[in-house]
């Protein structure tokens, strides 16, 4: 099922389908951090407010802020 990283909450696990919305700007920043479509992410923690939230990425922990987090569409694994 698609969705947005934004709606997971920790110990989810997903794999990344594309980007939708956000400029080219912070899709290249995405993608050089290692947060491609096909690469599988799991979430490892929220912030007690809810933001930012980090994500274990190719062995990795990348932190995210929610807003940016609904940038990506991934599906649950």
């Amino acid at each position: 099922m698609k969705t947005t990283l934004k709606e997971f909450a920790v110990g989810d696990n997903g794999r990344v389908l594309g980007f939708q919305g956000g400029g080219g700007t912070y899709r290249r920043k995405l993608l050089s951090m290692g947060i491609t479509p096909g690469v599988a992410l799991e979430v490892v923690r929220v912030a007690p407010l809810g933001d930012p939230v980090e994500i274990r990425v190719r062995g990795t922990s990348v932190s995210l802020r929610r807003d940016e987090a609904a940038v990506l569409e991934v599906e649950r694994i």
